[in-house]
């Protein structure tokens, strides 16, 4: 009976968490590769942010259909057709020359990986039992953080070695290979019974975003993790290199930092989460207390720019780690038949944040060079206009939140 939970295991997890480290690694990539595109291209702040975010786009509009389409193919199905597209947008991106078809590449690159966490999840509900899945996140996520760790020094070293085409050629049979490997050894579970309509199903979206529950989190959602996946996957590296002067592997080893720091905070909550909460410790403390740091350590780092970033960077990859509790506080809420599209509802608006602040961020740093500011001044302002909006939407939770 071990051997049979073993193999299961096996058989479900290495697949589903290979394919969340991919998509960790197509999410945080151009922080390297960004730089050696905008030499090699000719390309702006403005075209690099609008070229990195789409693929935040195109993941955030795929997560209300996902939802469904979970529902009802199951996740073997749906992520491995998605993964193809994937691969087809590396492909894509590989062979551009113009930011048209970056871009294309891009996106479709995101709406090939939008899948990749929330089948997991999906999958994970249907075969092992509740009291598995803190456990089971926490592993799942921290594949992804294996996934930006490998997205920062060694994809610098493997830069120096051969060019931004040929690795991002080599990610794309990576991606098929892991295609390959759900839809031919990821078994499927019979559903007990027949999913519901699609007005039901639409339904249960609308009952989500009229919730107050929903939008006491939602805001920070937006500003906070998506707003540090903006600025991981492109932003960071530009504010280690303009702001601190940097070059390309102390950023590297300063990104691979973060990502450590990531990766440790995904695997406390896989291995504390539950007995935190044994122990009367509330998850809503641990995630507030978390958010407070982030918003502290944005703060200390867009006023002092060059003291502290080796303690203030990999500090915010820690609390955008625990920042996804607030998966599980919101699906709390709500009955478990409505926990995929409540995840998913999250997910689009980290996503929308991501996208938006990714590409915003750009747009404002070009207006206030071009209205005279310099590149320092500039992004200071920017970082700083981050911080306005997640202090809002810090203030927001805690001025809402609900009296026990």
């Amino acid at each position: 009976m071990a051997t049979d939970s073993r193999q299961l295991w096996m058989r479900l997890f290495l697949p589903f968490a290979a394919g969340y480290f991919l998509s960790y690694v197509y999410r945080t990539a151009n922080a390297v590769i960004g730089p050696v595109l905008a030499r090699d291209l000719g390309l702006g702040d403005n075209a690099l942010g609008l070229l990195t975010s789409t693929y935040f786009l195109a993941f955030g509009a795929a997560q209300l259909p996902l939802g469904i389409l979970l529902d009802r193919f199951g996740p073997r199905r749906v992520e491995a057709a998605l993964l193809l597209i994937a691969a087809a947008g590396a492909s894509v991106f590989a062979m551009s020359d113009s930011l048209h078809g970056l871009a294309i590449g891009r996106a479709l690159i995101g709406l090939g990986v939008s899948a990749c966490l929330m089948a997991s999840f999906k999958a994970f509900s249907q075969w092992f039992p509740p009291e598995r899945q803190a456990s089971l996140t926490g592993w799942i996520m921290a594949s992804g953080g294996l996934g930006a760790l490998a997205a920062a020094k060694p994809l610098e070293l493997a830069l120096a070695i051969t060019g931004w085409r040929e690795i991002v050629l080599a990610l794309a049979a990576a991606t098929l290979a892991v295609a390959t490997a759900l839809w031919w050894f990821v078994p499927d579970k019979p559903l007990a019974e027949k999913g519901a309509s699609l007005a039901e199903q639409f339904s249960g979206v609308k009952q989500i975003f009229l919730s107050r529950h929903f939008w006491r989190y939602g805001p920070l959602a937006f500003w906070l993790t998506g707003g540090f996946m903006a600025v991981q996957g492109l932003w960071a590296t530009r504010w280690m290199n303009v702001i601190e002067h940097m070059g390309s592997p102390a950023i590297a080893a300063r990104l691979t930092w973060i990502s450590g720091a990531m990766l440790a905070g995904f695997l406390f909550m896989g291995f504390f989460a539950t007995g935190l909460v044994r122990r009367g410790i509330r998850l809503e403390s641990v995630y507030l207390a978390a958010m407070l740091a982030a918003v502290a350590g944005l703060a200390l780092l867009a006023s002092f720019p060059t003291v502290g970033g080796d303690l203030l960077w990999p500090l915010l990859g820690a609390c955008f780690s625990l920042s996804n509790i607030a998966y599980s506080l919101v699906a709390q809420a709500f009955p478990p038949a409505l926990s995929g599209r409540v995840n998913t509802a999250l997910n689009l608006l980290v996503f929308a944040g991501a996208f938006g602040l990714q590409w915003g961020i750009g747009i404002l740093v070009d207006l206030l060079q071009s209205a005279g500011w310099t590149a320092e001044t500039a992004y200071r302002a920017a970082f700083l206009a981050l911080l306005a909006g997640q202090t809002t939407a810090f203030t927001w939770l805690v001025a809402s939140r609900k009296k026990n």
